[in-house]
């Protein structure tokens, strides 16, 4: 079994919110979710107070995960996106790379293209970030220790095991 996790710091938390947040504004919706495809809560922007965020993020990755198959059955290899319309709020959910799925949820302020719109974009930028990630391509975290304070470490570590 292979671990195809990923490492998220939290310079990459702050552009994906970021990204998010840009999404928001334009498509003019109230929340938005950054799921797993195993239903963990990656991260969120918006109006998500009254939300249950942990369950809805499990339910929306078990929506993806059921509806994977229903495109199989009919001959595709899966719906990239998602679209649920309630009588006030909808939900629409885009697959993001290979392992994450953006949700947007919206009401009678915008329209689905619009946030079809924002959210393809977004989607795209969002899996550079992940793709930076995956390759390590990426700085390394800024955790308040500084290189030279990690090397002295590493140095003093070499030298304790060596002995």
């Amino acid at each position: 079994m292979t671990d195809d996790s990923l490492i998220i710091y939290e310079e990459e938390i702050k552009q994906i919110e970021s990204l998010m947040s840009k999404m928001l504004k334009g498509a003019e919706a109230k929340c938005a979710l950054l799921v797993d495809k195993d239903g963990h809560l990656i991260t969120r922007q918006g109006f998500t107070q009254s939300l249950d965020t942990t369950a809805l993020a499990a339910l929306l990755a078990g929506s993806f995960a059921s509806t994977k198959e229903i495109a199989r059955l009919v001959g595709e290899p899966e719906f990239s996106v998602l679209f649920h319309q309630g009588k006030k709020d909808h939900i629409h959910m885009s697959l993001v790379g290979e392992r994450s799925i953006l949700v947007v949820i919206f009401d009678e302020r915008t329209t689905i293209g619009m946030v079809r719109l924002y959210a393809r974009e977004t989607s795209v930028e969002l899996a550079k970030i992940f793709l930076q990630v995956k390759d390590g391509s990426r700085s390394q975290p800024e955790a308040g220790i500084s290189s030279d304070f990690a090397d002295m470490a590493q140095d003093k570590l070499d030298d304790i095991f060596q002995d």
